[in-house]
């Protein structure tokens, strides 16, 4: 079954980046991927990382849809794909206001409609179409030549999850509970008429660490980070999906991390929480993204990386040179 890697934007050491990509395609797994927020240029860095990896997919998971027109998109698309010899997936997503306005400067508009009018014109110009000025006149063409690059759409509310099933190749949801991805994955392909129904791939928070407490620390601070720092997005979308209570217990400030968020969210345990990942293909991922948390140990991120590795035994990456553990 296919697994990938992926990093959130909190990933700013740039070695530890690049490590993980190494150890991730010597261990089997099958795609990379680079989260862009408000530290390193995501396409920069993937360059690297296609320079010293010869297999495993990269990609951008994900790139929001404010910071870039649609044409730069296109072209980053174009040429990562042209430097990793055809290995990228152009990962895209609304954001959120605090991207869009706090870093970008854009208002936070209507941000499904947009991921829409985007998706469709960076299709349009990787496959050799002209872009389609507001104001009139001749567009242009991108000079590369058309080709088709894979596009993902990370989508959490039902709206969004249509856009996904319309118009990407792949479905790539974060934070969303294991519970609710078989009903998303029905408005997927309900949107999909006419055409094959995107890839399922859910970016699933690690948490796994030879020490339970520290296992569990680092679950509660995944659902403590993304319900109380990240705006009201996914608190909102918890709500939604019937896990209301636990989520107010997590912003009242209570003591403890309610076990059904941990169950729900989160890959929480020892090396033998790989036996977890199992629940996420019965409820139909294809190719679920183990997400690695922020500012842990080079030693730490080999273990999870390790315990989930899709080859039977560690095979150690040539190119994979030693870093020092954060202090």
């Amino acid at each position: 079954m296919k697994l990938a890697v992926g990093l959130t934007p909190l990933e700013t050491r740039r070695d530890v980046v690049l490590h993980v990509a190494d150890r991730a395609e010597a261990l089997g797994y099958d795609a990379f991927f680079v989260a862009e927020g408000w530290g390193h240029d995501a396409s920069v860095l993937l360059a690297e990382v296609a320079l010293r990896t010869s297999r495993i997919q990269i990609g951008t998971g994900v790139l929001n849809i404010w910071g870039r027109s649609p044409a730069q998109i296109a072209m980053l698309a174009a040429t990562l794909q042209e430097i990793s010899g055809g290995r990228f997936v152009l990962g895209l997503g609304a954001g959120s206001p605090a991207l869009a306005e706090g870093l970008h400067d854009i208002a936070f508009r209507a941000p499904v409609a947009r991921l829409a009018a985007v998706t469709r014109q960076v299709r349009a110009l990787l496959q050799g179409g002209r872009m389609s000025p507001a104001g009139g006149g001749r567009g242009l063409r991108l000079a590369l030549g058309p080709s088709h690059i894979p596009i993902m759409l990370a989508a959490l509310g039902p709206a969004a999850i249509r856009v996904a099933g319309a118009l990407s190749d792949s479905w790539g949801p974060f934070f969303l509970p294991v519970s609710a991805l078989p009903d998303g994955i029905r408005l997927l392909r309900d949107a999909a008429t006419g055409r094959t129904a995107p890839a399922v791939c859910p970016a699933i928070p690690a948490a796994v660490s030879p020490d339970p407490e520290r296992a569990a620390a680092l679950a509660s601070w995944w659902i403590d980070f993304y319900l109380t720092k990240m705006g009201p997005l996914y608190a909102n979308r918890l709500r939604q999906l019937g896990l209301g209570l636990a989520v107010d217990q997590v912003l009242s400030g209570a003591d403890g991390t309610p076990d059904r968020l941990r169950d729900e969210l989160t890959l929480c345990g020892d090396g033998s929480a790989r036996a977890g990942i199992d629940r996420w293909y019965a409820a139909g991922a294809d190719r679920p993204a183990i997400t690695l948390p922020p500012d842990c140990s080079v030693e730490e991120l080999d273990y999870m990386l390790e315990a989930f590795a899709p080859l039977a035994a560690p095979v150690r990456n040539d190119r994979a040179q030693p870093v020092p553990a954060p202090r």
